[in-house]
């Protein structure tokens, strides 16, 4: 099975910056393509970000492209979602996910726990 964990949440003022951190157990077919996820309080899931084995191939949600980045090392089984100018609408529980593709609206089949990211103003 695959275990994802996400890591570097916290407490932030708008305009601030974080990276979040998600280590996988291990490579296999379902781990090719991984994702963010976040989750605000009243509302549904919704993509963030996602990117296949290679880092060739990148998808954003139009709310956090051109702030958010997300990339992976792989010698780590670590991806990661830089997070800068951040607002108050940022403000979610953020979740790791794979499956054997990459994009916003195919199948993942493992979660990570989350992790919270808030932002005042």
């Amino acid at each position: 099975q695959v275990q994802l964990v996400e890591s570097g949440g916290g407490l932030v003022q708008a305009g601030g910056s974080l990276r979040l951190s998600c280590a996988t157990s291990r490579r296999t077919f379902n781990t090719n393509g991984m994702g963010w996820f976040r989750q605000a309080p009243g509302k549904e899931r919704s993509f963030v970000a996602a990117i296949n084995w290679s880092g060739g191939n990148t998808y954003y949600a139009d709310s956090v492209k051109g702030r958010f980045t997300i990339s992976r090392d792989n010698a780590k089984n670590t991806v990661y979602l830089q997070m800068n100018s951040l607002k108050p609408e940022d403000t979610a529980v953020y979740y790791c996910a794979a499956g054997p593709r990459a994009g916003s609206l195919v199948e993942y089949n493992y979660w990570g726990q989350g992790t919270q990211v808030t932002v005042s103003s």
